[in-house]
């Protein structure tokens, strides 16, 4: 048979690779005679060529040595910016003791400890005018129905359920509230906020007082939420203000059979040799909001956590900043959903609603929304 691996003393397999080749460079022409093809390779070339890393490694050594001298003047701003935030955090602390008279007849009244005046109850609603003009047309047919239905009226002692109803309007909350877990926030009377002594590391305290109940003996809940203002070493320019970075919670003394931090399940067990089975108990964690309670700690040794425990830390942060930042002080807000109103009414536009600006003023809001996007202050 007749070898036909050589044509005129060329191999087959070296044809095949010269005819590919010449495809390949007919191809590449017709490619580069393309006008948007060519555009678009041109950008690509321009975006990696004019990156900032880039262009900074083309500087000669003296203008280096100045950006070096700049990025000192840097860590050292960002020292000072840290002083700004403690300053602000002793104001926090000062503020608090002004607003604290107002929770604490907040309380009174949500307690029924104290009854508003005629003048501490009276509030002019929006539609006020609306409603005066119905009220005068039906009042003198009404006069003595309404005398009837006030002296039936049930009179409950101060808010019935009013921290309770927060947790249920606000849904960063609600999520972690089990259906067994609402009968003792019932009993929760007053949500407040600590911070830090003069000259103590900077922190803050959620108090949860709640009053005698079947659950636990504990008058008062705490959570501390640990905070640090000053630049990582590692990378000062990434400081935006304060952040929290650990919390500890608080030992709950539960009544016997009342935690619902835990369920008891019944597992089946054989033994190797005998064969036997036996049925065991054994208590495992529960979902509850009072986990809250138990949050998982910042790795301090050196090791980093894994994905999960960082989203899970990262979310017991933001509850933490919320009660302290929105929930206690506007807490009669969020208890008649004014304040979700508010909040869903900055939500972002849907597409195509986006405006945009031109010159400074495109910078000036990016700048914004720069400031402290960790919004810890």
């Amino acid at each position: 048979m007749a070898d036909n691996s050589f044509s005129d003393g060329v191999p087959s397999d070296s044809l095949e690779a010269a005819k590919n080749a010449s495809n390949t460079e007919k191809l590449a022409d017709q490619v580069m005679q393309n006008p948007q093809v060519l555009a678009a390779l041109q950008e690509r070339l321009d975006s990696v060529s004019h990156t900032p890393s880039s262009y900074i490694e083309t500087l000669p050594k003296a203008v280096k040595r100045r950006i070096n001298a700049l990025k000192q003047l840097q860590v050292k701003c960002a020292h000072i910016e840290a002083k700004f935030y403690e300053e602000v955090h002793d104001l926090e602390r000062k503020y608090a003791a002004l607003y604290q008279p107002l929770f604490d007849k907040r309380r009174e009244f949500i307690t029924g400890d104290a009854e508003p005046t005629d003048a501490e109850s009276e509030w002019h609603s929006e539609n006020e005018e609306e409603d005066k003009l119905a009220g005068d047309i039906k009042n003198k047919a009404v006069i003595a129905e309404k005398e009837e239905a006030a002296a039936e009226e049930p009179n409950p002692k101060g808010i019935p359920e009013f921290w309770f109803t927060i947790f249920r309007n606000v849904d960063m909350l609600s999520e972690l509230v089990q259906e067994y877990d609402e009968p003792i926030l019932k009993h929760l009377q007053d949500i407040k906020v600590k911070f830090s002594d003069p000259g103590q590391p900077m922190s803050f305290v959620l108090e949860f007082h709640f009053e005698p109940n079947d659950y636990f003996t504990n008058s008062v809940l705490t959570k501390t939420y640990k905070m640090k203002s000053e630049p990582d070493k590692a990378d000062p320019f990434s400081f935006e203000g304060p952040e929290i970075v650990d919390c500890d919670g608080c030992t709950i003394d539960w009544k016997k059979g009342k935690n619902v931090t835990v369920k008891t399940i019944k597992k089946k067990q054989k033994h190797k040799g005998r064969g036997t089975v036996r049925t065991i108990t054994k208590q495992v964690p529960n979902d509850s909001f009072f986990n809250f309670f138990n949050p998982l700690k910042a790795s301090g040794d050196g090791e980093s956590l894994d994905e999960d425990s960082e989203l899970t830390l990262a979310s017991d942060f933001e509850i933490g900043h919320f009660f302290r930042e929105r929930i206690v002080p506007r807490a009669v807000l969020y208890f008649t959903g004014e304040a979700i109103e508010d909040d869903d009414n900055f939500e972002e536009g849907e597409e195509g609603e986006e405006e945009e600006l031109e010159g400074d003023e495109e910078g000036e809001d990016e700048d914004d929304a720069e400031m402290n996007p960790k919004g810890i202050l």
